[in-house]
């Protein structure tokens, strides 16, 4: 069976598919104009239950809450194949490209979002492609105190059966505000880092699949540039039975900004996005001060996705990076990894209480 999971593959196209394509959408169903789900604070609604196998390949959100910083508020998860916990759960403007409670224009393979004349109510757009085998249910956690209006479409494909071999797809978001700076050697020779112990854990998963790439969001807390740690991405035999990391990682990094497939820096530019990386939210568009908490210190969300070359993992694995050269800085960081995983997934941290949520001012 033939399910064409390649992201857009145009060579693909000319392949006829066995399926039925359907929509779950927040259209009026008295038929007016009323084509929104009113989400109330504190509840939890079910947005989309979709039955038997298939394909989720799109979604689109649009609508917002007239209350600041909604994005860290409103909470998504997916569940697949009647699981007790979510395969899926991000804040909604990190789940979809944009960190820090903002919302920013950007374009990528597999996720978008487009503010036009309402910063508040930017729309969203997301092409992984999210298969199951026995029904997927998508649900919203309004955290606010006033209503989310919430503008949707699920486009998605029924099938007969999903192969055992597909995994299904995982997004999980993290924050350590601050992250806890390693102090230098008092005799002054600098911080050597050969065991990845005290890095950010972008990702630490257990079981078979495949790392797709992440979204990083840093705001700086001291005056120079944060981007100077080094990722590294440890799989399989290069973590111990404890969880630990073994030294050396099979793939090492140079620099943050490297890790997102940039050099010298992130580009300060609002247009400084791609298919596969991108800077989806410039932490300064029109400073490059490295001495004050201007510029390169402000709050930045950058991406980068593994699209055409995931990362696999057989057992498990921890994706991390160093905050600073050798750990050195104390800054507040966070990030949505994503990836595929055959089920079970090892359980999620706990998602963080609202107030802990929200970006720093």
């Amino acid at each position: 069976m033939d399910l064409s999971f390649g992201y857009g593959a145009l060579g693909s196209l000319p392949w006829l598919r066995h399926c039925r394509v359907r929509r779950a959408s927040s259209y009026d169903r008295s038929g007016g104009n009323a084509d929104r789900l009113i989400i109330q604070p504190g509840e939890t609604e079910c947005f989309a239950q979709l039955p038997e196998a298939g394909v989720i390949r799109h979604l689109w959100f649009g609508g917002g809450a007239d209350e600041a910083y909604y994005h860290r508020k409103v909470v998504l998860r997916i569940y697949w194949d009647n699981e007790p916990h979510p395969s899926v759960e991000v804040p909604l403007g990190d789940f979809f490209g944009v960190g820090h409670g903002a919302a920013g224009s950007f374009y990528s393979l597999p996720l978008s979002m487009y503010v036009a004349d309402s910063p508040a109510r930017p729309t969203r757009n997301c092409w992984f492609p999210m298969p199951y085998a026995s029904g997927a249910r998508l649900e919203l956690v309004n955290e606010c105190s006033v209503p989310y209006q919430h503008y949707f479409y699920v486009d998605y494909e029924e099938h007969q059966r999903i192969p055992d071999e597909v995994g299904r797809f995982h997004a999980q978001w993290r924050r350590e505000n601050p992250t806890q700076p390693v102090a230098p050697p008092a005799d002054g020779s600098g911080i050597e880092n050969l065991t990845g112990a005290e890095n950010y854990v972008v990702l630490e998963a257990t079981g078979r699949g495949q790392y797709v790439g992440c979204v990083l969001s840093v705001q700086g807390l001291s005056p120079g540039w944060w981007g100077e740690g080094d990722d590294m991405v440890f799989a399989d035999e290069e973590i111990g039975e404890d969880g630990s990391p073994k030294w050396p990682p099979g793939i090492h990094g140079t620099g943050t900004e490297d890790f997102m497939n940039f050099s010298y820096e992130f580009p300060v530019r609002d247009t400084a996005y791609g298919l596969y990386h991108g800077v989806s939210l410039p932490g300064a568009v029109h400073q490059r001060q490295w001495e004050t908490l201007a510029g390169k210190s402000n709050q930045w969300s950058v991406y980068r996705f593994h699209i055409q070359d995931p990362i696999p993992f057989q057992r498990r694995i921890l994706v991390s990076c160093e905050h600073g050269h050798g750990n050195d800085r104390a800054d507040d960081w966070s990030s949505v990894a994503y990836w595929y995983q055959l089920e079970p997934h090892a359980p999620f941290p706990e998602m963080l209480q609202m107030s802990a949520r929200l970006p720093r001012t």
